[in-house]
Order: structure tokens, then C-alpha cells, then sequence
């Protein structure tokens, strides 16, 4: 049974969803220290709850991906990955009025600083967790749910490429503030 293409995007997009989050949870739980310093640089939880506070966030981002593959679990994974990239979003833009920018994000891989297009990716992200939760996915068959897999993943490796792309901007902007970027 065939569940037709909304539902095939819906697929798509969880898988995409649950590969952001494996990943940033792993890298969060492989490098819990440096992931709580940069929580800590944050600012905003108070330093005798850091440790909790970070325990929750990557059981949370864990939680995320479990839910994804547990039968029955999906929507209120969808729902909690939402919540969680809020809360960033909130976290992100309150240390970007203060002036914090030389922050480092924490969201595991490339090397990036706070700044308006993390908050921007994570409402993006927020709005294709609104469309997987909108749509729901089952009834697939396996050349449709292989299909979707795979689209799933080009979406991830798309997300990867645009991550590299914000870390080097981001990297350029604090160069040519250092006075380290010659031009010629």
C-alpha cells in the first residue's frame, strides 16, 4: 500500500530529523565536558545545575531519535525535537542581543559562533518538523520507504554542506575582525 507523496516527504523529513539529532546528541554525549563549557558560556543556567541541564539536553536530543523508530513515538519525538531547537533558538538570540556572539553554538560539528542565521536554521528546522508532524507516515511499502531513506539522508548531507558553509562564514567574519584576513 502506497501512502502517497505528502506522506513520502513526511518519511523523508523524519529520517532527516532523526540524522540531525543523532548527530548532535552523539557528538554532545562523545564530548559531554566541552559541550557543558559551552552551555556554561551561555550564561544562562545557573553553574550548579550545568551538569544536570546537559544531562537532560542530550538524553533529550537521544530521546528525539529513539522516539523516531519506536513505534507509536514519532509525533511526540517530532514535538520534543521542536521544543528543544526553540529553546536553542531562545538561547542563541538572547546572547546575541547581549553582544556574546564570540560564543561557540554546541551544536556539534563544524566550529560555529553565534549569529541571526543559527537562530534562522533552527526555525527552518522547527517549520520541517511542522510539515513531518502534519503528515503522517505509515502504510509504506519497502521500494517507497527506501525512497524516502534515501531522500531523508541527501536532505542531511544538503544540511551538512549548508552547516559548513555558515562555519566558514563565520569563521571569515571573525578573521576579518581580528585584522588576520589580507586582502589583496
Amino acid at each position: 500500500m502506497h501512502a502517497g507523496a505528502p506522506s513520502d516527504l513526511s518519511l523523508s523529513l523524519v529520517v532527516f530529523i532523526l540524522l540531525v539529532f543523532l548527530r548532535a546528541g552523539g557528538h554532545k554525549l562523545f564530548d559531554f565536558a566541552v559541550f557543558t563549557g559551552y552551555v556554561a558560556d551561555y550564561r544562562i543556567i545557573p553553574e550548579r545545575f550545568l551538569s544536570v541541564a546537559c544531562g537532560v539536553l542530550v538524553a533529550a536530543e537521544l530521546l528525539v531519535v529513539l522516539l523516531q523508530v519506536v513505534p507509536g513515538g514519532r509525533i511526540f519525538g517530532l514535538a520534543l525535537a521542536g521544543g528543544l531547537l526553540a529553546a536553542y533558538a531562545l538561547g542563541m538570540a538572547v546572547n546575541i542581543v547581549r553582544g556574546h556572539t564570540d560564543i561557540e553554538c554546541g551544536c556539534g560539528g563544524a566550529v560555529q559562533h553565534l549569529s541571526w542565521s543559527l537562530v534562522i536554521r533552527n526555525c527552518l528546522l522547527m517549520a520541517i518538523i511542522g510539515v513531518a508532524m502534519a503528515y503522517p507516515s505509515h502504510g509504506f511499502d519497502a521500494f517507497s520507504s527506501g525512497i524516502a531513506v534515501l531522500c531523508g539522508v541527501s536532505f542531511w548531507i544538503v544540511f551538512l554542506l549548508a552547516e559548513q558553509i555558515l562555519a566558514n562564514s563565520s569563521l571569515a567574519r571573525l578573521t576579518r575582525q581580528d585584522g588576520g584576513f589580507v586582502r589583496t
